[in-house]
């Protein structure tokens, strides 16, 4: 036992045993300097100066002395470091620099100095000590050498992973890893993945092409196979050279030899502690695995896992929500004498992005027929439940008989009442083949087009009002309804937005995009609905499409049926559209001869029921059958007032009216109807 620092006196000690701190920080290569701020003097010991390969005589004591040993650029950088300690207040700093030895040479250096200050914080001298860092720094290198190396491996698990985040279906997730892109990041010269489906393993991939070895599509998992054993054991397992494989799986072995490996690594894929899958990776010209590496493996492996049950879960949401949509769509469309009509529908690519989009074709009585395309927001499956309850209000509307604006409205306000917050786009088009009439309501959806016989396509400019459920929100249930003419072999354009909206561009470019290819597409029907189908696939959208085109055939179709159209006081516009309607029919169903009489007297009831009621006039054109063919014009208004056949005033204008209906129509007469009358005449047809 030694006391108070005594020296055990059996121990033989050197004579200049303790060392001065000057011999051991020479042996270290370090030596020490004190500068002294307020004369500008900086002492180096002899230690110091060998650092910097000088001799005590070629050193004055001024720091602008070892300015041939400093590079400028060390300089500078090394004098910004000192001044702003100085003024921060710091008492220490330390650099790395580099000095210029007497052969020309670079050395690294470390200097380590310790600021002292006054009273007053005033800096006034510096002690420290400057060292070799030559051979620190070497040994650096070596360990970036080893840190470069895991760097780069875990780059490539990153970036994999980086790229497995984008990957929506199992597809995508295979490709990402097996194809050569991806097997090049990962040092491997083949891959193969299987799926676990009902007690077996699917391989569902293997690379390269020519890798695959006959009886391995499906496995039991009780099988010697490397997949199956990862999968019962959830461990991975390394095969660090080819007599490990060959000695743990013989049998596999036997059929892969001839592709030259030299280490495998299998890996089970898990996702929420139970095993889905797994994957093998192929090596040529690899010695084993480090530690390091089957670290990284082992997370590559989980962050797989992970995307393939999201994709796999995705896939399942998706195939869920399109067979609720499709189970919400028509399941055959309706043969309609005198169109060819052709549908289509495109859902979103993955997951729940599924909506609301649908389409629907309406037999009306007189051979009409009922158009409708609509879009409820939002794309998941509750947006796809409200359109199945939409789509079937809207056709028992038009079904019994409402005129468009009104089977819009209704619409509207069942979708307001209905237990959602969703809205919905829609157009909906009552078509007379006979007369190739068209009565337009839109709900704030996009315009239909018209391809034209000679293969042109221009849009239609369709007035419109606010979405279902927010018309009726707001209190605007009001839907003008635009009439047109379709002849004969020309083709109405219906869709949702899916077709025309896309990244980069606007609507009205979508717009213009699609009439450009209704133009150019081929003249057959269901050749031309595949063809817009295919550009959204080449395209990728994100939204679903729905899309129906109706041409009107130019073949002879049943004369005669029922054709109405709302008149709103004050509404120019829609008068001129009755009269187009009224025109249209007279033409269409065979009473040319009497075109003059009927306008006029159509032309007249209408009038007399703006200018004396105060609400709007349906005006309703059908074809009666029987012994004589008859067409009839009815117009109703909400007053209950019957109208009075008058003379003439003295100016000869006023009570012309009923008197003019009473000589050129055949038989005519005042129906009361709930709160108002319909006042109808008829013609008969030759």
């Amino acid at each position: 036992m030694c006391h108070g620092g005594s020296v055990p006196t059996a121990v033989s000690l050197p004579d200049d045993w303790p060392a001065h701190p000057d011999r051991s920080l020479s042996l270290n290569r370090m030596g020490s300097f004190d500068w002294d701020l307020e004369t500008g003097l900086l002492h180096m010991d002899a230690a110091a100066l060998g650092v910097y390969d000088m001799t005590p005589g070629e050193y004055d004591g001024r720091p602008e002395s070892l300015a041939g040993r400093v590079p400028h650029s060390e300089a500078t950088r090394l004098d910004a470091l000192v001044s702003s300690v100085l003024k921060s207040g710091d008492d220490s700093y330390g650099a790395y620099y580099r000095i210029r030895t007497r052969d020309g040479g670079l050395r690294w250096t470390h200097t380590q100095g310790r600021v002292m200050r006054g009273s007053d914080g005033r800096p006034f001298r510096i002690i420290g000590i400057v060292r070799d860092a030559t051979e620190e720094l070497s040994h650096s290198a070596e360990r970036l050498g080893l840190d470069e190396e895991r760097r780069r491996q875990t780059s490539v698990v990153e970036s994999t992973t980086a790229a497995l985040a984008h990957a929506r279906t199992v597809r995508d997730v295979i490709d990402v890893i097996g194809d050569a892109h991806g097997l090049e990041r990962l040092g491997s010269m083949g891959m193969v993945m299987g799926l676990v489906e009902a007690g077996r393993i699917h391989l569902v991939a293997e690379g390269p092409a020519d890798s695959f070895v006959p009886g391995t599509r499906y496995t039991r998992i009780d099988e010697q196979y490397p997949m199956s054993e990862v999968v019962r054991s959830l461990q991975p397992r390394f095969l660090d050279s080819a007599e490990e494989f060959a000695e743990g799986y013989p049998e596999l072995w036997s059929k892969i030899s001839s592709m030259e490996i030299s280490a495998a690594a299998y890996l089970p894929l898990i996702a929420q502690a139970r095993p889905i899958g797994a994957i093998g990776l192929l090596y040529q010209d690899k010695d084993g695995f480090t530690q390091d590496e089957r670290n990284l493996l082992i997370a590559l492996g989980s962050s797989i896992a992970q995307s393939l049950q999201r994709a796999m879960l995705l896939e399942q949401e998706h195939d869920l929500a399109e067979g609720l949509q499709q189970a919400m769509l028509p399941r055959r469309i309706p043969s309609v004498p005198g169109a060819e009509i052709a549908v289509r529908y495109r859902s979103a690519r993955m997951g729940q992005d599924i909506g609301g989009d649908w389409y629907d074709v309406i037999p009306l009585p007189g051979g009409r027929v009922g158009a409708v395309i609509g879009d409820v927001q939002g794309h998941d499956t509750h947006a796809a439940a409200v359109m199945g309850q939409l789509r079937i209000v809207l056709r028992a509307y038009a079904a019994e008989g409402h005129a468009p604006g009104t089977v819009m409205a209704r619409a509207s306000v069942f979708l307001h009442e209905l237990d959602t917050d969703r809205f919905a786009t829609c157009t909906y088009v009552e078509a007379d083949l006979s007369t190739g009439v068209l009565q337009m309501v839109r709900a704030g959806h996009i315009d239909p087009l018209v391809r034209t016989r000679d293969g042109d396509c221009v849009r239609l400019p369709v007035e419109g009002g606010m979405p279902l459920s927010l018309s009726a929100e707001f209190g605007r249930l009001e839907y003008p309804v635009t009439t047109v003419e379709l002849d004969p072999g020309e083709t109405l354009v219906l869709c949702t937005d899916g077709l025309v909206e896309h990244p980069g561009a606007d609507l009205d470019d979508g717009i213009r995009l699609l009439t450009s290819m209704v133009r150019s597409g081929p003249a057959d029907l269901a050749r031309l609905a595949d063809r817009l189908c295919e550009v959204v696939d080449e395209r990728g959208g994100d939204d679903d499409m729905a899309l129906l085109l109706l041409r009107r055939q130019a073949q002879d179709v049943p004369q005669g049926g029922r054709l109405q159209q709302h008149v709103a006081p004050g509404d120019p516009e829609a008068l001129v559209a009755a009269r187009h309607m009224i025109a249209a029919a007279v033409r269409a169903w065979g009473a040319r001869e009497r075109a003059d009489e009927i306008e006029l007297v159509a032309d007249e009831l209408i009038v007399n029921a703006l200018m004396h009621t105060e609400g709007p006039a349906i005006v309703t054109l059908r074809v009666l059958a029987g012994p004589q063919r008859r067409l009839r014009v009815e117009v109703e208004d909400r007053s209950s007032a019957l109208p009075r056949r008058r003379e003439a005033g003295v100016s000869g204008v006023s009570g012309r009216g009923l008197m003019l209906v009473d000589r050129l129509a055949d038989v005519w007469g005042v129906e009361p109807r709930g709160s108002g009358k319909c006042v109808w005449c008829e013609f008969v047809m030759s």
